[in-house]
């Protein structure tokens, strides 16, 4: 199944996505990986879940990858006596440990950490925003707020700590154990953080994942941005998570925000996604906005390795709809006359190595004798990365033994991975690169391709090779 694009599409399935059916109906219409979001899933619907998507994988011969998301911390308010009350500007409110029904002058917050972090003149924002709180006196028991905009507050309605640093890390018991469980099905690809706050909170779910699932840090607080740098080098990947950055941070500033990570983990060669209400409207409407259309292009201008669904495809009424008009979008975007410049002219500049070396020439050889397609073998994945990195304007292939590895790149870039066994010999590297570009239809009889590879062949991290091959006359031997 061949990709008219290079941006991927992740979608997460949910109520109007669950069967089998209607996944098979979303990898067709566009859909390259899936999320599963662990806030409203079970073990057991997720185990059903990846089941259900390893059986569409199948039925297609693609690699299909799984992201399982989980919830992170949620903190939340207790609950009132009377459901709700109203509150006014400029009143006091305070935030307690007593566990008692709260009222128009105070509500129960069942974490102990908040109280502990939170100083004067720290904001508290509950119910994405709606109610606006900012500290005037604090101590370990309580917190003193006043009422700055908003009127209502209920139950359970969440808390954002936008000037806060909490003093716990991102994993909850909760998320604990949906790790241990996800780990144990041994057929997920990655695992997104919630709520990262610093480099630290990464340390313990790469402690317990040990290499079996990529780490996908979701950018969400102002904290984060404090030490992206740090954050991103220990990620595999990152998610724009504009939902709730754009609570904790002023709204206008999201776009901004957006554009310096895309930007940052270019330069860094890794995976990004843009996710939160892209497509919004579709939740109800078989069409989107102009403004929502227009934010799906930003994105893929802007050269995001994937663009991200939430409750469009899992919960909406119209969820191949939204996949097909994503997937529409980037082509349109991608035959743009603007984009090769506005794309390119991002291009960062190769590491002193000999791997980056060797992709930088793969793609300006490519480009320069207008070659068909790249083809990179890759077993750990990361020359995949490389030939991405560098946003060829011509066709990647990325060759695996590796099933996992296949499966983990569908999230980047321009790669089309196929899996295959490894090459035995430098004739069978050549052979097996053009049957697979050919079949793919990649490339016609006559056509030539560029093979990056590493000698000793199937040796992980040893690219140092280049060849320019023809597509033979029968269509299946290089020459």
């Amino acid at each position: 199944m061949k990709r008219l694009r290079n941006v991927k599409i992740l979608a997460t399935l949910g109520p109007a996505s669950s069967d089998e059916a209607m996944i098979q109906k979303l990898h067709e219409a566009g859909a390259d990986l899936f999320r599963i979001n662990m806030s409203h899933s079970s073990h057991e619907l997720m185990r059903t879940l990846v089941g259900r998507i390893r059986a569409v994988e199948k039925n297609c011969g693609r690699p299909i990858g799984i992201l399982a998301d989980l919830q992170g911390p949620k903190l939340r308010v207790g609950k009132f006596a009377e459901g709700s009350v109203t509150l006014k500007p400029g009143q006091t409110f305070t935030l307690d440990d007593q566990d008692l029904p709260g009222d128009v002058n105070r509500v129960y917050l069942p974490h102990p950490e908040i109280l502990e972090a939170v100083q004067p003149g720290h904001r508290l924002l509950i119910d994405d925003g709606r109610l606006q709180l900012l500290a005037v006196e604090s101590n370990k028991t309580s917190i003193v707020c006043k009422v700055v905009s908003g009127t209502k507050i209920s139950d359970r309605k969440g808390v954002s700590l936008p000037d806060t640093t909490l003093g716990v890390g991102a994993l909850t018991e909760k998320d604990r154990s949906d790790l241990d469980a996800v780990l144990a099905v041994n057929d997920v690809d990655w695992v997104a953080l919630s709520f990262i706050q610093r480099p630290e909170d990464l340390a313990e779910v790469r402690k317990i994942a040990r290499g079996r699932v990529g780490l996908m840090s979701k950018i969400e607080k102002p904290q984060a941005l404090e030490c992206i740098d740090e954050i991103i080098e220990l990620s595999d990947a990152l998610m724009v998570a504009r939902g709730d950055l754009g609570v904790e941070m002023p709204i206008e500033s999201v776009p901004g925000i957006q554009k310096q990570l895309t930007r940052a983990c270019r330069k860094a060669g890794k995976p990004v996604v843009v996710a939160t209400q892209m497509l919004e409207s579709m939740i109800s409407a078989p069409v989107p906005t102009r403004a929502e259309v227009s934010d799906v292009a930003t994105a893929v201008f802007e050269g995001a390795d994937a663009v991200m669904l939430s409750a469009e495809s899992a919960a909406g009424d119209y969820p191949v709809e939204a996949v097909e008009t994503m997937a529409s979008i980037a082509r349109k975007v991608e035959r743009d006359p603007n984009y090769p410049g506005i794309i390119y002219s991002q291009r960062p500049q190769p590491d002193a190595t000999g791997a980056d070396a060797i992709s930088l020439a793969a793609r300006q050889i490519a480009e320069t004798l207008n070659l068909s397609a790249i083809v990179c073998y890759t077993s750990s994945g990361n020359t995949g990365l490389r030939a991405a990195r560098e946003r060829p304007q011509v066709p990647v292939i990325a060759l695996s033994p590796v099933i996992q590895t296949a499966r983990r790149l569908s999230v980047v870039w321009g790669l089309h991975c196929v899996v295959t066994q490894d090459a035995t010999d430098l004739d069978d590297m050549v052979d097996r690169a053009c049957r697979i570009a050919f079949r793919e239809e990649f490339g016609k009889p006559g056509d030539r391709i560029i093979i990056s590879a590493g000698v000793p062949l199937g040796t992980p991290g040893s690219t140092n090779m280049l060849r320019i091959a023809y597509i033979g006359s029968d269509g299946m031997t290089g020459i």
